[in-house]
Order: structure tokens, then C-alpha cells, then sequence
């Protein structure tokens, strides 16, 4: 038997599955196919994993309905078998308070990835409308799961994470793509690819044609390589003058950074570790003219303790900054109690003054704020932050002024994670600075997951990323998405590098998602046409 004779046996057993054996394939595909991410990046195992997506799809038109709700329970297995997998990390985060939240693990363990399972299924439903049975249904699905990743992350304050783009996130060359049609541009991109394959068991006249499709795939990827290594080598690492940085990395259990209790002893350590010499010829932080600390640095309300600003003021030599993640009290009056909080990004100058404030807006879900909020309180439940009435949103995002360097762009936590939210067209910062709590998520994949999609934001943008996490990974990272210095995952310590430079603003950054719909509409004219055409006597 020939090695296309056995695929295509291969593939029609699949096609002819039903029942729970379709669901374990599915599920199976969708385990496989979290290799793709981070920290693995084994992005080929998608050539075996998607074209069962194809070919499951192929089959489920002998179903009712043409086949959709097929499709559909299909794309859900898919979608479970890819998120808890992917996601299983979320789980850690419930054993910081365990006696109050250990409970809730299996709920959010299965519960969130059964959730985001629904898109997947709406995908699957959409390629089956869509469906042709030739090489066109490749580019039905890529469209059909591009408009259904896009909905996840925006639909109830959206979920992007692990979108399919990111598969092309590593080797570095092939995720400079995204600097032209963005995160939504590379996951219609990573289904159409690495789904191709599925095209070898069509029936054709000349079994050479048989090799197009995937051939053409091949070719995509191998270009998208080439422009990548080019775009590299056109934009070396350069640095801004006199902008020299220190990240603290503390590595805080959670318990620490939320007892007040603890208060001496946090700032203790940040104080300590922040003026720590990093060689022999360094001065502490003497040498840096930006400090950097972690998001919600202080288990306490940073600018009402009197003795911790004076603190920071005696730390800080004259022409050095701090930047630092905080909880920020509402302004009330005087003697009103305080019952809420903004998660908030302080600059701070060496005589301790404030010079900018960022209020975080795209607040976590379940983290930092519940749905319902009034109406879950009164059933007992509480966020994981614990705070009554949850958090509060910021209004809008804005560059942060930081002196002796440009202004930056700040992201909090998971903000970084939304591509649509960081493409600011109204000014233009120098740099992005993401300050991170992965303390959350323990020694998982989870903070690597992190890293790798905020690392795409610097290069849908071309703007440097300055990213200080508690307990790591801290990074900085150039424009291009090479990192110029970095420490690892549950380390203890401090990080000097220089800012790199920003480059020109990229094509996303100047039209967003308008090259990634402009795919998704071509594909679905394709497709239709493809129906329509078919159709006609």
C-alpha cells in the first residue's frame, strides 16, 4: 500500500466515525494541537491535528441538518480537549486561599474550558455552512474558526488566550508576520496552513494536483519565514539614550502580597532586593534611571502609608523613577470608608511625588470582579482578590510620562493579551510596560503562555515590551519580539538592560484588523461562491 493509499484510509476512518469514538478523536486533536504553544512551540504536530479537523467535518455531513449540529458537537469536543489542557494552570490559582476557594478548582478547571468550548463550536457550525468538497473548504474553516476566535475575545469582556495564532508565535521569523495583519491575521493564517494536508485524499484527474494545496501551504510558511528574517535584519536591536532599567523580581507568595500584615516584611524585601548590587562593577540602583516593581506590588493602599512613600523617596537617587503596579483608593472624603479599589500603575519621583497614574480597565472576570457583582455577593461568592464589591475599572488608556525615557504604553496583567485594546490610534508611545502578578498560577505553563502573547503585542506594534512579574517571567524584549534580557520562572531578583528603541509604526498599527478581515471576507466569498456554483444545473 502506497503512503497516499494508507492517509487516505487513514482519513476515511476517521470521516466514518460517530459516537463517542468522534468525540475521542476530537478531544485527542485538540490535546495535541497545545503542543503548538508555549513553552513547548512544536507548531508542526498542527499538520496531524488539523486535517482531522477536516476530515471529522467531512464526515459530519451525513448527519442531520446538513450536518451542523454534527459540526458543532464536534468543534466542542475539539475545544475541551484544546482549553483544559491549555488551562489546566487556572486551577493553581484557587489553592492561594484554599480554605475558601480550593472547592471551586474542578468548576474552574472544566467549567471556563467548557465555556470557551462554545466557540469552537460555533466555528465548526460555520465551516459546515460553509462547506465545500474540494480544496475551498480548507479556507472555510480557517474563516469560520477566525470569526469564532475573534468572538471569544470580545464576547463577555472576551478571552483571547491561546488563540490558534499563536502557534506561529516561535520561531521568531514567522511571528513577524503579525506586524501586518495581527493576531486575528495569523490564527486564519495557522488553520488555513497547517489544515491543508487534508486536501491529499481528494479525488482528482492528475494525482500531482493532489500536492498543490499543501505545497502552496508549504510555500505560504517559507515566505512568511523569509519576510521575517529580513524584517529582523532590517531592525537591529538599538537602545534610547540614557533610559536604563531595573526590574525587581521579588517571587512574593500570594499570602504575603495580600496580608497587610506583612507589610514590613514586603517592603523589606523590595527595598533590599531593588538597591542589590547585580555585579562588581554595579552601584545598585544607583544605575538605573527607571525602577520597575510588579502589579500589585503592596498589600496595602501604597500613597496613604506615609512611611512606605518615604521609603521609596530615600531608595530613589535624584534622576531615577519607579514604576509600580498598586491598589489605589477611590478619591472620597475624608473619614469615608473604603470599600472598593482601582488596580492601578503608579510613576513615582525620587522626592516620592506622583507623576502619573494608570487605572487598570479590562478587569479579570471571577479575579477581580464578579458578573453580577451585587446579586453573587448576597449568594456568598467572592472574587479570588477578596475585594467587596470588586474592583474598580479605569475609564481610558493613556501613555504614561516617564521622565528620561518616551512615554509608555501601560498594560496590567492580562491586558496584554487583547490586541485590539493596545493598538491606540490617538498618540503614539515609545514603549510598553506590562506589569504581572503570574504568582497567581504557580510553576505551570501558564506565566510562559503569558510571555509569548504579550511579546506579540510588541511586535503587532513595533514598540518595545518592559514586562515585570512577581514571580517571573520578567523580560524585556525588543520591537521586533527578540528578548534583550530576561529572568526565569519562581527566581528571586533584579534585571538591568537598557530600553530598546521603537521602529516605525507597523501595518498594524496603522490599520489594525482590516488586512485580517479582508482574509476572512475573501475566504468566505470563496467558499460561497464554491455552494453557489456547485449548484447551478
Amino acid at each position: 500500500m502506497s503512503p497516499s493509499q494508507r492517509l487516505r484510509q487513514i482519513a476515511l476512518a476517521i470521516i466514518l466515525t460517530w459516537g463517542w469514538q468522534r468525540a475521542v478523536i476530537a478531544m485527542a486533536a485538540g490535546a495535541l494541537s497545545v503542543l503548538a504553544l508555549a513553552p513547548f512551540n512544536l507548531f508542526p504536530v498542527l499538520f496531524v491535528t488539523f486535517p482531522v479537523l477536516v476530515w471529522l467535518i467531512d464526515g459530519a455531513g451525513g448527519g442531520r441538518y446538513g450536518g451542523v449540529p454534527t459540526a458543532a458537537l464536534t468543534g466542542y469536543w475539539f475545544g475541551l480537549g484544546y482549553f483544559v489542557p491549555g488551562l489546566y494552570w487556572i486551577g493553581y490559582a484557587f489553592f492561594v486561599d484554599a480554605d475558601m476557594f480550593a472547592w471551586l478548582t474542578p468548576f474552574a478547571v472544566l467549567g471556563l474550558p467548557a465555556y470557551l468550548s462554545i466557540f469552537t463550536a460555533i466555528g465548526f457550525a460555520l465551516a459546515r455552512l460553509l462547506w465545500t468538497k474540494n480544496a475551498t473548504r480548507v479556507l472555510a474553516l480557517a474563516a469560520s474558526l477566525t470569526i469564532s476566535e475573534w468572538l471569544r475575545g470580545h464576547a463577555l469582556t472576551g478571552f483571547p488566550w491561546n488563540a490558534f495564532g499563536y502557534a506561529l508565535s516561535e520561531p521568531l521569523p514567522l511571528a513577524q508576520t503579525a506586524s501586518l495583519i495581527g493576531l486575528w491575521g495569523m490564527t486564519f493564517l495557522t488553520v488555513a496552513i497547517f489544515a491543508s494536508p487534508a486536501t491529499l485524499i481528494d479525488r482528482t484527474a492528475d494525482r500531482r494536483l493532489q500536492w498543490r494545496v499543501p505545497a502552496a501551504a508549504v510555500a505560504l510558511l517559507v515566505a512568511m519565514g523569509i519576510f521575517g528574517a529580513i524584517r529582523l535584519s532590517l531592525h537591529p536591536t538599538t537602545m534610547v539614550s540614557g533610559a536604563k532599567l531595573r526590574l525587581m523580581q521579588p517571587n512574593l507568595q500570594q499570602d504575603a502580597k495580600f496580608n497587610y500584615a506583612a507589610k514590613a516584611e514586603v517592603m523589606k524585601t523590595y527595598l533590599a532586593l531593588s538597591d542589590r548590587a547585580s555585579g562588581p562593577q554595579s552601584t545598585g540602583v544607583r544605575d538605573a534611571t527607571i525602577l520597575i516593581w510588579p502589579e500589585s506590588a503592596f498589600p496595602f493602599f501604597l500613597t496613604r502609608e506615609a512611611d512606605a512613600m518615604a521609603q521609596i523617596a530615600d531608595l530613589l537617587p535624584k534622576g531615577t523613577v519607579l514604576i509600580t503596579g498598586s491598589v489605589r483608593a477611590p478619591d472620597l472624603p475624608r473619614g469615608t470608608p473604603i470599600t472598593r479599589a482601582y488596580n492601578s500603575i503608579y510613576v513615582i519621583d525620587h522626592d516620592g511625588s506622583v507623576l502619573a497614574v494608570y487605572d487598570k480597565l479590562h478587569l479579570v472576570p471571577f479575579g477581580e470582579f464578579l458578573p453580577y457583582q451585587a446579586l453573587m455577593e448576597k449568594l456568598g461568592f467572592e472574587q479570588l482578590t477578596r475585594v467587596r464589591g470588586g474592583f474598580i475599572p479605569g475609564t481610558v488608556r493613556h501613555a504614561l510620562t516617564v521622565p528620561s525615557a518616551p512615554p509608555a504604553l501601560p498594560l496590567i496583567c492580562y491586558e496584554a493579551i487583547f490586541p485590539g485594546e493596545v493598538a491606540g490610534r490617538n498618540e503614539r508611545p515609545g514603549w510598553i510596560v506590562n506589569l504581572t502578578n503570574d504568582g497567581w498560577f504557580g510553576i505551570s505553563t501558564g506565566p510562559y503562555q503569558h510571555l509569548e502573547q504579550s511579546r506579540m503585542r510588541a511586535i503587532e506594534l513595533g514598540l518595545p515590551l518592559v514586562r515585570s512579574a512577581n514571580t517571573g517571567v520578567s523580560a524585556v524584549i525588543d520591537p521586533v519580539g527578540r528578548t534583550v534580557a530576561s529572568l526565569g520562572l519562581g527566581i528571586e531578583g533584579i534585571l538591568d538592560a537598557n530600553l530598546p528603541a521603537a521602529i516605525p509604526p507597523t501595518v498594524y498599527a496603522r490599520v489594525g484588523d482590516a488586512p485580517a478581515a479582508l482574509l476572512v471576507a475573501v475566504a468566505v466569498l470563496l467558499a460561497v461562491r464554491r455552494r453557489v456554483g456547485k449548484r447551478q444545473p
